[in-house]
C-alpha cells in the first residue's frame, strides 16, 4: 500500500526535499499507467490523476483537449478506477476531479470506491469552501486527503480557514484562471505561498502554468513545491512516449534539487 498522503510529503519536505507532483489525465492514451510509473520512477513525490470531465471549469485548452481524448477514447470513472486498483506506482495518487462526478455516486460512495482502488488524496477545484462540508466529512471517514485551493484573491481570513482544513497539502494557484502553460508567472504566486506558508504547517505547492524546470526551479523556494500539468499534457498529446514524460519530470526533479 502507497503511504498517507500528508504524512509522505510532510517527511519529504522535512528532509530538505522540494516536492514534485506531475499531472495526468487518465485514460488519455491506452498506456496512460505507464506514464503514472514514469513519474514515480523520474522522482515524483505523489502524482496528480485527473479524471476526464466533459466541461471544466479551471482546466485550459491543452487539459480540455487531453480528457476530451479520454472520453472520446471511451474512458469512464469506473474504469478509471479498476485500472488504478491495478497500479502499484510507489508514491501517493490524488485524484482530480469535478463537482458533477461526485455527486452522481454521492460523496461517500465516491471517497470509498477512491479508497478501495489505492488513492490517497481528492481535488475537487469547483467546489466552494462554503460548500465542501459533506465532501471533506466523507473523505475524512475513507482516509482519503481533501485538498483544498487557495487563490492569489483569498482573504488572510480565508487563507487560514483554507490552511487549517485542508489534507495534504495546500493547493496555491499562482493566477486567477484556467491551467495552461506560461512564459511569464505572476509575481503574486510567491506572496501567496509565503503568506500560506505563515498560516499553516501543511505542505503548500504552487500549480497553474508551471511549465518549464526553471520556472519550477524559481518558485519552489517561496513554497514547498510545485505541481505540473499542461506542459506534461500537451508533450503527451504532441505524441510523447511515458519514458519522454518521464525524462522531462526527471529534468524538473534535478531543477528542483539543485536550487534546494
Amino acid at each position: 500500500m502507497t503511504p498517507a498522503l500528508e504524512a509522505h510529503l510532510r517527511r519529504r519536505r522535512d528532509s530538505g526535499r522540494p516536492l514534485l507532483l506531475p499531472y495526468v489525465t487518465a485514460g488519455v492514451t491506452g498506456d496512460w499507467p505507464d506514464v503514472v510509473r514514469a513519474y514515480a520512477d523520474a522522482g515524483a513525490d505523489a502524482i496528480e490523476i485527473g479524471f476526464p470531465f466533459s466541461d471544466p471549469m479551471l482546466d485550459g485548452t491543452t487539459i480540455q483537449e487531453a480528457s476530451d481524448r479520454a472520453l472520446s477514447a471511451g474512458a469512464t470513472p469506473r474504469g478509471i478506477l479498476a485500472e488504478l486498483a491495478r497500479l502499484d506506482a510507489a508514491v501517493p495518487l490524488v485524484a482530480m476531479t469535478y463537482t458533477n462526478l461526485v455527486e452522481q455516486r454521492g460523496p461517500r460512495r465516491f471517497c470509498a470506491a477512491l479508497r478501495e482502488s489505492g488513492l490517497r488524496g481528492l481535488i475537487v477545484p469547483d467546489s466552494p469552501l462554503e460548500e465542501v462540508g459533506d465532501l471533506e466529512k466523507a473523505a475524512a471517514e475513507e482516509d482519503l486527503d481533501l485538498v483544498l485551493l487557495a487563490a492569489p484573491s483569498s482573504s488572510a481570513a480565508r487563507l487560514r480557514e483554507i490552511g487549517r482544513r485542508s489534507r495534504g497539502f495546500v493547493y496555491a494557484v499562482t493566477h486567477m484562471g484556467t491551467t495552461g502553460e506560461r512564459e511569464r508567472l505572476p509575481g503574486g504566486a510567491q506572496r501567496l505561498a509565503g503568506e500560506l506558508k505563515g498560516l499553516t504547517d501543511r505542505p503548500v505547492l504552487l500549480g497553474f502554468g508551471i511549465s518549464t524546470p526553471d520556472q519550477a526551479a524559481a518558485l519552489a523556494p517561496c513554497a514547498d513545491g510545485v505541481v505540473v500539468a499542461s506542459a506534461l499534457m500537451r508533450r503527451l498529446l504532441d505524441g510523447a512516449a511515458p519514458a519522454e514524460l518521464g525524462e522531462y519530470v526527471a529534468s524538473i526533479r534535478n531543477a528542483l534539487d539543485r536550487g534546494a
